[in-house]
């Protein structure tokens, strides 16, 4: 019985050929000038996006009901447990 970590023949070759598929069509789209990542001004509006979010989500959580409900919620658990 093989070792469950040993890499097959079979595998090493897919592996390979995995590989050289991965590094050619990376190498045609740099040399066709295809982006495949966010430009900054996109990573800028998913920051502003990502901080708007956070700032919602903390008048949320911050809110008198909310907070209510989540001492609610701790406070029935730990009575439940003990």
């Amino acid at each position: 019985m093989r070792h469950p970590r040993s890499i097959t023949p079979f595998a090493k070759r897919a592996r390979a050929a995995v590989h050289r598929l991965w590094t050619t069509r990376t190498a045609q789209a740099a040399r066709l000038g295809l982006d495949r990542g966010m430009s900054t001004a996109e990573y800028a509006v998913g920051t502003i996006a990502a901080c708007g979010f956070a700032a919602l989500l903390f008048k949320v959580v911050t809110s008198t009901e909310v907070q209510e409900m989540l001492t609610t919620l701790v406070n029935r658990a730990l009575n439940t447990a003990g």
